[in-house]
């Protein structure tokens, strides 16, 4: 890989130059630098130096270690199954597919066990994977079990002719019932892990909300959101841009916050339990409620939904008790 350091990265360590310019963590570009795989103007370079503009990078990586996806006993709620496809209800915690970090346990592996004849469909770490559902998120997947579906379920999602609706709890109260997000995501500009809206090359996004219900005395309320794009990230990185970031989001969760209405001391209990089911959550409070396609081999249009899994249906239990008590 080789770049040429523009206005932008002038002044940068070159660590965090090289990571901006390649898309690649920073602590990975450093184990190259120390590896002695980049060079700066054809000479070795340390991670510290300040690049100029026109300063010519290069980085050699090594070789990723192969990472097998082998079949292992991990139970599915299954909500459709046919020769073609299989939908699901994916927990919160299941990563979709094997990657640096999650060789094993992943619903790739649970798909290779259940249905043992998808190699190959869709490459080989993400046999019949046709969209993701971050880690964290919960909610309606479908993957594809032979090449004709997987391509044409692909082509639906390019299309976005595939209706997806999620439910979101967010901290705020808006004062509209509905709004509308209309940014471009990229990588964030300094941290390469994370999406945002002020990248320098983003993608067209957009994503449409629908007030569902409000919480006055907690600062919540619940949304119906439906993308119309795919980026990685996009719901949580554009509610959190319209000052609406969702409860439990630890990457995007520090937009401005409503303060909550001030409770009546003999109730305090019922609006500290919510506050405590908030704080418990160890993940962004969305779900892929319903998803609708169209069957890649009846040509019929296929609806799907997948009720609030017990950690969200606790959270609104928690934040009604907190409203009745209000």
């Amino acid at each position: 890989m080789r770049f040429a350091a523009g206005e932008s990265e002038a002044g940068l360590r070159l660590d965090r130059a090289l990571a901006a310019l390649c898309g690649a963590p920073r602590s990975q570009v450093q184990r190259w630098i120390e590896a002695g795989r980049v060079q700066r103007n054809g000479c070795a370079a340390r991670a510290a130096e300040r690049i100029a503009a026109g300063d010519l990078l290069s980085a050699e990586p090594p070789d990723p270690a192969p990472i097998c996806a082998e079949p292992e006993a991990i139970p599915l709620c299954i909500l459709h199954e046919d020769a073609a496809l299989i939908v699901i209800d994916k927990p919160p915690g299941l990563v979709v597919h094997p990657a640096p970090g999650h060789p094993r346990g992943t619903l790739v592996n649970a798909l290779l066990h259940h249905c043992g004849d998808l190699a190959g469909i869709g490459g080989a770490l993400r046999p019949g994977i046709v969209h993701r559902l971050d880690r964290g998120t919960s909610g309606v997947l479908v993957a594809a079990k032979n090449d004709a579906a997987h391509l044409a379920l692909s082509q639906q999602f390019r299309d976005h002719s595939i209706a997806r609706v999620y439910c979101a709890f967010v901290r705020g109260l808006p004062t509209a019932g509905c709004g509308r997000v209309s940014r471009a995501i990229g990588r964030h500009p300094r941290d390469r892990k994370r999406m945002s809206v002020a990248a320098r090359r983003g993608r067209p996004a957009t994503t449409r909300w629908t007030l569902a219900q409000r919480w006055p005395a907690s600062a919540v309320s619940q949304l119906e959101v439906r993308p119309e794009t795919g980026r990685t990230h996009q719901i949580r990185v554009h509610l959190a841009c319209a000052g609406l970031p969702i409860v439990g989001d630890a990457t995007y969760g520090r937009a401005r916050r409503t303060p909550p209405a001030a409770s009546p001391q003999p109730h305090a209990r019922n609006h500290a339990r919510a506050a405590d089911a908030m704080r418990a959550l160890n993940r962004p409070a969305l779900h892929a409620a319903a998803l609708a396609f169209t069957h890649p081999v009846s040509g019929e249009r296929l609806h799907f939904q997948a009720p609030l899994p017990a950690d969200l249906r606790h959270i609104k239990t928690a934040l009604d008790a907190a409203e009745g008590a209000a």
